[in-house]
């Protein structure tokens, strides 16, 4: 199946991939070829992991945006997204130890570097 994901400042991939998963405001879900047709909103900080069809699988670190699914194509729209090999992990551990969570922007900036942290390290332990 086809799959692009692109954030708000540029396209991040796209290229040929057997399987796409995503974590939704619903709950995660499992992208194959043939996937029934779907509109879902993606979780406000989430992990997005591409199998290309050649090569690594990808991490991503996505913030925001919407997924679009057909039976042939996932598009992922993504307000923010990293590739984690992208990722400075000193300056999303820095950013973790200084969000303030007392109200809702330092929480989710938390969120936020919790979730860069955790794709590169995803893509760290895959190597």
């Amino acid at each position: 199946m086809t799959v692009e994901l692109v954030a708000v400042e540029r396209r991040i991939w796209s290229g040929e991939a057997s399987f796409v998963l995503a974590r939704t405001t619903e709950g995660e879900v499992g992208v194959m070829p043939g996937h029934e047709p779907t509109l879902a909103q993606l979780e406000e900080a989430g992990v997005v992991r591409i199998d290309p069809v050649d090569g690594s699988p990808l991490t991503v670190a996505v913030h925001g945006g919407f997924l679009s699914i057909s039976p042939e194509r996932v598009s992922i729209l993504a307000e923010f997204a990293e590739l984690a090999d992208e990722i400075d992990v000193r300056r999303a551990r820095a950013a973790l130890d200084r969000a303030d969570t007392s109200d809702e922007e330092g929480a989710a900036a938390r969120k936020r570097a919790e979730v860069r942290l955790r794709a590169a390290e995803s893509a760290t332990a895959g190597q």
